[in-house]
C-alpha cells in the first residue's frame, strides 16, 4: 500500500447483519442473510464451496465445523443463529468421531473384541446424555451421570466399574483431559461364589446331550476347564494326543497355555472326527471357514439344562467352575489349577476353596447331635403331630 493511501475500514461487529444457518441438501447448509457487500465478499472468498442460490435466495455452504468456525470468527457467536437440527447433527457427528477414534485406540492396544464392545457401548451411552461440547464437561457432571445411572438402573458394581474404566480411557486417549477423573471413586465390590455342579449333575448334563458334536464340545469344556470362547476357537492342530495336552491359544488376556486332554475326551474326539471330518476348526460353524459361535454353545447348554431340570444358574461357564472345584476336591494343588485355568493371580483361583467340599465335608453340623422329632410323623398309637400314648 502506498504511503498516504487510506487504510480500508473493516465493518464493525455490531454493523454486521445477523445470519440464519439451516439444513440444506445432504452435506450443505443454507445461509439466509440480508445483503451486505463486505459479508458477501467474505463468504465467496473465505469459505470454499460457497455459492449463491438464485432461486432460493440463500447462500449454500459445505456443512462442517470449519464452516461454522469461519462464520463465528467473522460475525461473532451472538450474530450466528443456528437451527437446532444443525446443532443436533453436529453433536451426532462429533459423537461419531469420538467413538471412531476411541475404537481405533482400543484396537491399536489390542483389547479383546468383547472388551471393545463393552467399552464402546459404555462410551456411547455416556456421550448421548450430554448436549454440550465434551471438552467443557466437568468432574461434577460426570459424577452426576454415574450417580443417576446407579440410582435409575440399579446396575451391578461390575457394570459400573466397566463404565468408569471406559470413560477414563476416553478422556485420557481422545479428549486429552485425564485429570477430570483422577479422583473418581470405584464401586465397592462384593464376593460372588461361582455356581458349581456336583459330579452326578455334571454326569447327567454330559449324558443328556444327544448330538455327538455337542457332547464332545461339552466334555472338552468340563475335562479341560475351557471357557466357551476358547473351546469354539480350538483348531485340530491344538490337540496333542501324545502328551495328552490341549494348547489354548490367545485365551483371556491374549495368553497361551496348556491344559488337560483326558483319555475320555480323546476317545470322544476320535469318534467325532471320524464322523464329522473337521479340517481347520475342531468345531466348524454353519458358515464356511468359520467356527461355531459362542451363542450356539450357550443355547445347547440351555437346552440340556432344561432337559435335566437344573436351575438357571447353570451356564456354559459352570462346567469350567466345576472342573476347578472337582480338581481341588481330588487333592490337586491350587497352583496347578491356576495354571490349567490360565489365571494371572492365585487370588482368582482361591475362590474355589470356598465352594469345595474337600474340607467342608469333614465338618459335622452341631444339629447332628440333637434328637429332633420330625413334625407330621405318625407314631404307634398316635396320629400326626401328636405324641404317642
Amino acid at each position: 500500500m502506498n504511503k498516504g493511501q487510506a487504510t480500508p475500514l473493516l465493518p464493525k461487529i455490531n454493523q454486521l447483519p445477523k445470519i440464519t444457518l439451516r439444513l440444506g441438501t445432504p452435506g450443505y447448509w443454507k445461509i439466509y442473510i440480508p445483503y451486505h457487500f463486505e459479508t458477501n465478499n467474505h463468504l465467496k472468498k473465505d469459505i470454499p464451496g460457497c455459492y449463491w442460490n438464485w432461486q432460493g435466495k440463500y447462500w449454500q455452504v459445505p456443512a462442517g465445523p470449519d464452516t461454522l468456525k469461519a462464520l463465528i470468527d467473522h460475525f461473532g457467536e451472538d450474530r450466528v443463529v443456528v437451527d437446532p437440527a444443525i446443532k443436533t447433527l453436529e453433536r451426532m457427528r462429533r459423537q461419531a468421531e469420538l467413538l471412531d477414534r476411541f475404537s481405533q485406540e482400543l484396537h491399536l492396544r489390542r483389547y479383546s473384541p468383547k472388551t471393545c464392545k463393552v467399552y464402546q457401548g459404555a462410551v456411547r451411552r455416556f456421550l448421548e446424555c450430554f448436549k454440550k461440547d465434551y471438552s467443557q464437561l466437568t468432574t461434577n457432571e460426570i459424577r452426576t451421570y454415574l450417580l443417576r445411572l446407579v440410582e435409575r438402573e440399579e446396575i451391578s458394581a461390575s457394570f459400573q466399574n466397566q463404565t468408569i474404566s471406559a470413560i477414563k480411557l476416553l478422556f485420557e486417549w481422545v479428549i486429552k483431559r485425564p485429570q477430570l477423573l483422577e479422583d473418581l471413586p470405584r464401586p465397592r465390590r462384593g464376593r460372588r461364589l461361582p455356581a458349581v455342579m456336583s459330579r452326578n449333575a455334571t454326569e447327567n448334563i454330559l449324558n443328556a446331550v444327544v448330538n455327538l458334536k455337542h457332547q464332545t464340545l461339552l466334555v472338552l469344556m468340563y475335562s479341560a476347564g475351557l471357557r466357551v470362547g476358547e473351546v469354539v476357537r480350538l483348531q485340530v492342530d491344538d490337540l496333542d494326543e501324545g502328551r495328552g495336552l490341549i494348547r489354548v491359544k490367545s485365551g483371556k488376556g491374549d495368553k497361551d497355555r496348556y491344559t488337560l486332554y483326558s483319555t475320555l475326551a480323546r476317545q470322544m474326539v476320535r469318534a467325532y472326527r471320524r464322523e464329522y471330518q473337521p479340517q481347520k476348526w475342531l468345531f466348524p460353524g454353519a458358515l464356511p471357514g468359520r467356527h461355531v459361535t459362542e451363542r450356539s454353545v450357550q443355547q445347547v447348554v440351555a437346552q440340556v439344562r432344561k432337559k435335566t431340570g437344573l436351575g438357571p444358574q447353570v451356564t456354559s461357564h459352570t462346567l469350567r467352575h466345576s472342573f476347578a472345584t472337582h480338581l481341588l476336591e481330588n487333592g490337586t494343588d491350587l497352583r496347578y489349577i491356576q495354571e490349567l485355568l490360565g489365571h494371572s493371580s492365585p487370588k482368582t483361583t482361591q475362590i474355589y476353596t470356598h465352594v469345595s467340599r474337600r474340607d467342608l465335608g469333614r465338618i459335622q453340623s452341631p444339629v447332628e447331635g440333637l434328637s429332633v422329632r420330625q413334625k407330621g410323623e405318625v407314631r404307634k398309637g398316635g396320629s400326626p403331630n401328636q405324641p404317642g400314648k
